[in-house]
């Protein structure tokens, strides 16, 4: 790597021997989430066999647009914990800023929630190159509302699972906090699902990575608590 001299050298090469450390780095973590999700592959199946006899609510893609208040979003956690409880079931938390959804997402495909960024970029493409199947669910102008899903912290919404489903060939099933709905199920649109991801979702504002208490891995807690803490 050469130093900065006389004022009049260039540092493209630093530069460029940083971006290919970057992009190694980048692919290494690649490499590192596909063996984890092998191995999480084994264990596909346990949390629906618990929930069995539940039927599911189908799903209606939308974006955010209801925020409890303290008090309504205490009450659904009871009830969320009540129901994990009766169904002997544990959530993986992962932090509450902004990217739950993301990190829960990357938690089920990869046992970490820390590739979310690219959970999330993967899911922005699908929204992008497919207007077609999700621009009716979306109040707003289509461009800016997958500009504005692509910035870290930007909330997900029932779109982005959609999405999610669509662009993972997955079948997302969420147990729910709400009152008359226990549990929703997100099928792909137009393929055969090829793997289930559950999660955890309370009061239409946190999800988190739904596990049977058995196989549930140790992580440490979250280093940033939720909004409503």
């Amino acid at each position: 790597m050469q130093k900065y001299r006389h004022g009049n050298e260039s540092v493209g090469e630093s530069s460029s021997s940083a971006s290919w450390s970057s992009e190694q780095n980048t692919e290494d973590d690649r490499m590192i989430a596909l063996v984890l999700s092998e191995e999480l592959a084994k264990q596909d199946g346990a949390v629906a066999r618990r929930l069995s006899n539940l039927a599911p609510v189908p799903h209606v893609p939308k974006i955010n647009s209801y925020i409890p208040n303290i008090s309504d979003a205490s009450m659904d956690h009871q009830r969320l914990i009540q129901r994990l409880n009766v169904y002997g079931l544990c959530e993986v938390k992962v932090s509450g800023d902004g990217n739950c959804q993301f990190r829960a997402l990357s938690d089920q495909m990869y046992k970490s929630p820390e590739y979310h960024k690219h959970i999330r970029k993967d899911i922005v493409k699908q929204l992008k190159d497919n207007r077609s199947f999700y621009e009716s669910y979306v109040p707003m102008k289509y461009k800016r509302y997958y500009k504005k899903m692509s910035k870290s912290g930007e909330w997900g919404d029932h779109v982005t699972l959609q999405a999610a489903a669509d662009k993972f060939a997955a079948k997302i099933c969420l147990l729910t906090s709400f009152r008359d709905t226990c549990f929703i199920e997100i099928m792909p649109l137009y393929q055969t699902p090829k793997c289930e991801l559950w999660l955890s979702f309370w009061s239409e504002v946190h999800y988190n990575s739904l596990y049977e208490i058995r196989d549930a891995p140790l992580l440490p807690k979250p280093r940033k608590k939720h909004w409503l803490f």
